[in-house]
């Protein structure tokens, strides 16, 4: 059967090089990927790409868990620090920026490695923007002013599917949902559902799953790290540097916590137990979202397991897509 390559994969090249296909990596949040996606990179000679709508932006570092800068200098890392405060990123400059980097990085003979656990980033890119509208100025300041509890009953009554997997309290993306809805007349998840299935095929898409408690020890522990190296000093800087200002930052969990924190609103011992709780509770999101968007291969972790062994596993599956793809020849 003959296989028709989309833009980025293991397309043979003059003089028979072929550029090898990207691996895909995600996972809720403080599941490990991004532990195993650098020692994929060292095993396999690879650059990551981040796919993350927060570790974009510059000075969100303890908040995000983004890579340290031994990391970093070790093996590249991509579309980290790509914006300041001051300036909007959406779904669709990612796409366009992950792509330039994943030709740059084949172009180089390395692999793509995209990691991250912003699923509709990994949509954009592997199926092409929606087709919902473009934002209607007056229509969405007139919204901005309806209490969260209204728009979430329209949301509710009109697109049940989207207020189902929906971050409740990110009224922004609420906000958005309900212009959509009554631009067009139709449900939000429909709107995404004309996105393209061409790609969704064409790449190895793995994620890692781990048990409930495991995660849960986890999320406790990466938590407690955050705030132990800094986070609300981390946040008493960005706020001088306009966090409020910024619709999208404001919602990362963990600065919003502390910014309320330090408005008084409760106590630094609550705001580590809120931070645990809001975390959790993205990470089961994550995972709706990700089963019913994604044609994710998702692979059992055991508590003990370490990076370098899963990182191992993809490899080898990897090892596997890439020879059914290509009879067996091996890459040059």
């Amino acid at each position: 059967m003959k296989v028709s390559f989309q833009e980025g994969s293991a397309e043979e090249r003059p003089g028979g090089m072929r550029r090898m296909r990207p691996i895909l990596l995600t996972g809720c949040t403080a599941s490990g990927k991004s532990a195993v996606a650098f020692e994929l990179a060292r095993q396999l000679g690879g650059e990551i790409v981040t796919v993350d709508s927060m570790q974009v932006y510059r000075g969100l570092d303890i908040g995000t868990a983004k890579p340290s800068p031994q990391e970093r200098a070790e093996i590249r890392h991509h579309l980290l620090d790509v914006v300041s405060l001051d300036e909007n990123f959406d779904a669709a400059r990612f796409v366009e920026l992950a792509w330039q980097a994943v030709r740059d990085i084949q172009g180089r003979g390395k692999i793509p490695i995209l990691c991250g656990g912003t699923g509709l980033y990994f949509k954009a890119w592997l199926a092409g923007l929606g087709q919902s509208p473009k934002a209607d100025a007056q229509l969405r300041a007139e919204l901005e002013q309806i209490p969260l509890v209204e728009l979430l009953n329209e949301l509710k009554e009109r697109d049940p599917a989207t207020y189902a997997v929906i971050d409740r309290r990110n009224k922004r993306r609420i906000v958005r949902a309900v212009e959509v809805i009554r631009l067009t007349g139709r449900p939000f998840s429909a709107q995404r559902a004309v996105w393209g299935t061409e790609r969704l095929v064409q790449y190895p898409f793995f994620g890692l799953l781990r048990e409930t408690e495991d995660l849960r020890r986890r999320i406790d522990r990466r938590v407690d790290e955050m705030f132990a190296n800094g986070l609300v000093e981390e946040t008493m800087g960005l706020l001088k540097q306009g966090l409020e200002r910024n619709r999208t930052a404001m919602q990362a969990i963990g600065y919003r916590q502390v910014v309320e924190y330090l408005r008084g609103l409760r106590s630094l011992e609550e705001t580590i137990e809120l931070v645990k709780v809001r975390t959790r509770q993205f990470a089961k999101r994550q995972m709706t979202w990700f089963r019913h968007q994604l044609p994710v291969e998702w692979m059992p972790v055991a508590a003990g397991a370490t990076a370098a062994e899963l990182a191992a596993a993809i490899a080898r599956k990897h090892a596997e897509f890439e020879s059914d793809l290509t009879g067996g020849r091996p890459a040059c």
